[in-house]
């Protein structure tokens, strides 16, 4: 899963979505900016972890100046309030092996490879690579969000299309909806989901009927404002604040919670997780993402990877100013540039 810096940078060429949409998620992201006050600068926390921790990838690192996380097959990253990186857990391939620099504004993870957003619109890739190319990124500048899993990767571009590149399957190619209207991208082990401006959800799956557990088989509709993707199940998060869940079900992780005070998703291997308007979380499927769950109602972002989970606690008040600016980086997870208002 991946979660962009909140830095407006992050949102230029990004296309348009309607101002009811943004209305919406304005007014659901209200919970989580009365938590973080008001700064003018990134609502950095301290990284909480649980779950499996048979490679160190739930023994996060100290400090309180943490502002997004992405959680992979058995490592785990962090974003920094100045652009900088951190990595635990697994390193086999070298996937927790950050680069230098401050120049990144959002994070990615896949089984054995990472995957950064720098800001100036280029990527960077590392980690494992052997046979699949997951780790030999793209060209260009003008790339607006990315996201990771397994051996393969999505990118979106300004220009709101689609590019994908590693592998699905038995060594398939991976592949990506078509079109340039989108604005969110998610991808699970054998899916990709991608949300486009009208508010709709398209999706693409391998070829081998194999890997077809109706994971990429997204519900109708235009009422969606953000997408998550585990291995093969799937879950959206509406306009009034309910969720959505299909594919896999064996432990229940498709099986989402009633309510609608859910601002954020995240899905994991076959658990999945939400953070509620009020700060506090919420899993369900396989243990592992569902025990040891962290108590409390002062959380602003969370990320699952296959076995682990990560979330940023936030627990003094920043410096007066902060509100403004999460409230651009959590409009940017949606991916808006701008808004046109008749």
């Amino acid at each position: 899963m991946s979660f962009a810096s909140p830095q407006m940078p992050s949102l230029i060429g990004q296309p348009l979505i309607s101002p009811a949409q943004v209305g919406l998620v304005v007014c659901m992201m209200l919970g989580v900016l009365l938590q973080v006050g008001q700064s003018g600068a990134a609502p950095a926390g301290e990284v909480v972890g649980w779950g499996s921790n048979g490679s160190g990838q739930i023994n996060v690192p100290s400090g309180k100046n943490f502002v997004a996380i992405a959680a992979g097959g058995n490592h785990s990253l962090a974003l920094k309030s100045d652009g900088s990186l951190a990595g635990w857990g697994s390193n086999g391939s070298g996937q927790r092996t950050v680069p230098a620099g401050n120049d990144i504004i959002a994070i990615a993870a896949g089984d054995s490879h990472s995957l950064v957003l720098k800001s100036d619109g280029s990527l960077l890739a590392w980690g494992g690579n052997i046979n699949w190319g997951q780790s030999d990124e793209p060209a260009g500048n003008d790339f607006t969000a990315i996201a990771a899993r397994a051996q393969h990767n999505i990118a979106l571009k300004s220009d709101g299309s689609l590019v994908g590149w590693g592998v699905w399957g038995p060594a398939e190619q991976t592949n990506v909806p078509a079109g340039n209207n989108f604005v969110a991208i998610a991808t699970g082990d054998h899916h990709n989901l991608a949300l486009r401006s009208d508010g709709s959800l398209a999706g693409s799956r391998p070829n081998d009927p194999a890997f077809n557990e109706g994971q990429a088989n997204v519900p109708a509709g235009n009422n969606f404002v953000a997408i998550a993707a585990g291995n093969t199940h799937s879950l959206a998060l509406k306009s009034d604040g309910s969720l959505a869940g299909w594919g896999v079900n064996f432990y229940g992780q498709a099986n989402v919670p009633a309510g609608n005070n859910f601002v954020a998703i995240a899905a994991g291997y076959d658990f999945s997780l939400a953070l509620k308007s009020d700060g506090s979380l919420a899993a369900w499927g396989r243990y592992v993402g569902t025990e040891n769950l962290p108590a409390g109602n002062e959380f602003v972002a969370i990320a699952a990877g296959d076995l682990h989970a990560l979330t940023i606690r936030v627990l003094a008040v920043p410096e007066p100013g902060t509100g403004l600016m999460l409230l651009g980086g959590l409009l940017a997870m949606v991916k808006i540039r701008r808004v046109a208002v008749s």
